[in-house]
């Protein structure tokens, strides 16, 4: 572009040197020409080197944080899918066990702030595997009413944990806000 500006430029000069026509012993008269670009034809400044690079690194960051905002939801998207499997996965492995199961020692809770749960109750299950072989955990958590109805229960699991390792899933309760639960474990078997 600039290369063409500049030929243009030139030409200007030699059309305007020449003789006037008034007899002069061919003297040239010559005429200043426009030292910037031509703009006649359109309106504002040219972009500027500076400014379409600023541009191209905008186009690149913005493409960027759309590739990783993507990566972050798949991934959400496959832990989700992989917390649903291991809690049915969990409740499964439950629905033939007698009594409490072999694994309490191996299982408490603890609260969360109801203010970082959007006000739902949700609890920690810490599974904490005790044994000296690798073992896999299935745990029911009952939510009770105050009157000690169970009106909800959650399933969670914890698989393939070695000697001494932890898990710590989360069991949430749907049930509305305002209503006063209280968490226990009522089952938990390791297999």
């Amino acid at each position: 572009m600039a290369g063409l500006l500049l030929a243009a430029a030139g030409a200007a000069a030699l059309v305007s040197c020449g003789g006037d026509g008034d007899g002069d012993d061919g003297a040239a008269s010559v005429r200043p020409t426009p030292s910037g670009p031509y703009t006649a034809s359109f309106s504002g400044t040219p972009a500027s080197a500076l400014a379409s690079l600023e541009e191209s690194a905008r186009a690149r960051a913005s493409a960027a944080a759309s590739s990783a905002s993507a990566r972050a939801s798949e991934f959400e998207a496959s832990v989700s899918a992989e917390v649903a499997r291991a809690n049915a996965e969990a409740q499964r492995r439950l629905e033939d066990i007698e009594g409490r199961g072999d694994a309490l020692a191996d299982v408490s809770l603890t609260g969360k702030p109801r203010a970082e749960t959007g006000g739902l109750l949700a609890v920690v299950v810490n599974i904490t595997n005790r044994t000296d072989e690798t073992a896999s955990y299935a745990v029911r958590v009952d939510f009770r009413d105050s009157d000690g109805k169970v009106v909800e229960t959650r399933f969670v699991g914890a698989e393939d944990l070695a000697p001494g390792a932890r898990e710590q899933p989360l069991a949430i309760t749907r049930t509305p806000a305002g209503q006063q639960l209280t968490a226990e474990i009522a089952k938990a078997q390791r297999y």
